[in-house]
């Protein structure tokens, strides 16, 4: 979901790439019912290794950010540039048992928070800001609403 926002709501600052420790195999269909819900785009979406993103073809991330928790204590890949990273912890929805309503609730939950978060991102003066300091930034942004990270990493 995170991919699809930023694609969206920061398109003329940001590239967005997503991927996963343990991909599933497909696109949640909850996450694709909820992104399509708020017109946000679900094309080219997919479940992907994050490995494909650790290549010496990989695209240059300045950013790396973590949403579920399960990647926040894994050994993540040596990510090419060296970015800056931040683990911007909530509930995984894709976890939650119940009906579809229940199921659906807990997708458009975590929406809000990458909403949120994105945001806060997007208006971050990143031009005038150094290295430490977007690092100090973004693990703020990690801490707001709906954070199940009481002690993020940075790097």
């Amino acid at each position: 979901m995170a991919e699809s926002i930023l694609r969206k709501d920061g398109a003329e600052r940001f590239r967005a790439f997503s991927a996963g420790s343990m991909p599933k195999g497909a696109v949640n269909p909850f996450a694709l019912r909820v992104l399509e819900s708020y017109s946000y785009p679900v094309d080219g979406l997919t479940s992907k290794s994050w490995e494909v993103y650790a290549g010496p073809n990989a695209p240059r991330m300045d950013f790396v950010l973590t949403v579920c928790d399960n990647a926040a204590g894994e050994a993540c890949p040596l990510w090419t540039g060296q970015p800056v990273t931040a683990h911007w912890g909530i509930e995984d929805p894709a976890a939650v048992d119940g009906g579809d309503i229940d199921k659906e609730r807990a997708f458009v939950t975590a929406f809000r928070y990458l909403k949120n978060r994105i945001s806060l991102l997007n208006n971050l003066p990143l031009a005038s800001l150094s290295r430490l300091a977007i690092a100090r930034q973004l693990q703020g942004i990690g801490l707001i609403e709906g954070s199940t990270s009481s002690n993020p990493k940075v790097a």
